[in-house]
């Protein structure tokens, strides 16, 4: 069956204008250009698109209990994200959206389940467009059965898209890992533009962890509020690595070719090969 070898992620607040708080469609058309079979693509987007749409149709925000509005916001989201995406995707690839949770990936069964779908629709000129299950996921609930999975070893807790990106693309074994943010990739210091890290890489992984984690002593500040932030994404970006992903870390303003070519500014994350 025909591969996926790469896997893109994009952040919320990628797909969002900062400025006026509406869907950025350069954003979405620039990816929506750039996606093909044989990549599949790990959106976030769903809970602040349904916050402003919400927002947007009856002029103020829900104020139940947090957990309980993200999962309203999430579902009234969801569908506006996946039309917009289906709006902008090249009409002759269908898109397949698959809202995963945590246990797909800690049971061997749905594992390979999923796996076969990635993989099915890379062959049928498909894309997978992938979400966290945000408005089915009770928060109580996923804690009770990730310590009860604990007991028999590690597990996946998709704690956020980036973790869920980076399991997939050891899933499906793809060769690169993209990841969309707002920033050029990871800094020195945020505040100066000129201390963008281009490159990441070691000999080996054991010498990647220890780069790794002295970049992230540098990282600090999160993009939104529930946000884990620059050194979150390195444990994942090493994380995908351990396992034989290629890693960027670079702009959603720039093309899928010019982040892998290095012809624009990024963060490149790997084993020498």
């Amino acid at each position: 069956m025909k591969p996926i070898d790469l896997v893109i992620k994009i952040g919320s607040m990628a797909l969002i204008q900062k400025d006026d708080g509406t869907l950025d469609f350069n954003v979405f058309q620039r990816l929506g250009d750039d996606l093909r079979p044989g990549m599949a693509l790990v959106t976030s987007g769903a809970t602040e698109i349904g916050r402003l749409d919400f927002i947007r149709r009856t002029g103020t925000e829900l104020n139940g209990e947090p957990e309980q509005d993200k999962t309203d916001y999430a579902a009234q989201g969801q569908i506006i994200l996946m039309d917009t995406y289906r709006r902008f995707v090249r009409p002759e690839y269908g898109i397949r959206q698959v809202l995963v949770e945590h246990t797909h990936f800690n049971d061997p069964q749905k594992r390979e389940h999923i796996l076969r779908l990635f993989m099915r629709a890379a062959e049928q000129g498909c894309i997978p467009i992938i979400n966290y299950n945000d408005p089915v996921s009770d928060e109580e609930n996923r804690k009770l059965e990730l310590a009860s999975r604990r007991l028999s070893g590690p597990v996946v807790e998709c704690v956020d898209n980036d973790e869920t990106a980076a399991v997939i693309a050891s899933l499906v074994g793809a060769r690169t890992l993209i990841l969309l943010t707002t920033t050029e990739g990871i800094y020195l210091n945020l505040s100066d533009p000129a201390t963008l890290v281009r490159d990441v890489a070691a000999a080996d992984i054991a010498a990647l962890r220890v780069k790794v984690e002295a970049l992230k002593t540098h990282c600090e500040g999160a993009s939104r509020t529930g946000a884990n932030g620059a050194r979150a994404k390195l444990d994942y970006a090493l994380r995908a690595a351990e396992n034989g992903s290629h890693v960027i870390i670079g702009h959603a303003r720039h093309h899928i070719q010019s982040l892998l070519d290095g012809s624009v500014p990024c963060t490149h994350i790997g084993v020498e090969a």
